[in-house]
């Protein structure tokens, strides 16, 4: 999980590692939506980051807002020789 005093960069993968309550969509007017439209390890990419330890995330189904807590960011030392996650 992200702490707060790290604040992940623009375009930093993310794995989500535990499913908020609901999700909060990035849209000019924000909406809740259900938690069920992405799943626990869930991949996706930062696209901006917002006041409070909020990131903008793109994911295949939506572009959220996530605080950080819910993030874990994906680096060189948790990915395979090949770019893949390990099993």
């Amino acid at each position: 999980m992200a702490k707060p005093q790290e604040l992940l960069p623009v375009g930093t993968r993310v794995e989500v590692v535990e499913i908020p309550p609901y999700l909060k969509t990035a849209d000019p007017v924000p909406r809740l939506r259900p938690a069920h439209l992405i799943q626990l390890h869930e991949q996706g990419v930062i696209r901006q980051r917002r006041m409070l330890g909020t990131y903008c995330v793109q994911f295949a189904n939506g572009l959220f807002l996530i605080e950080g807590k819910y993030l874990r960011p994906l680096g060189a030392a948790g990915l395979e020789s090949d770019g893949r996650l390990p099993r």
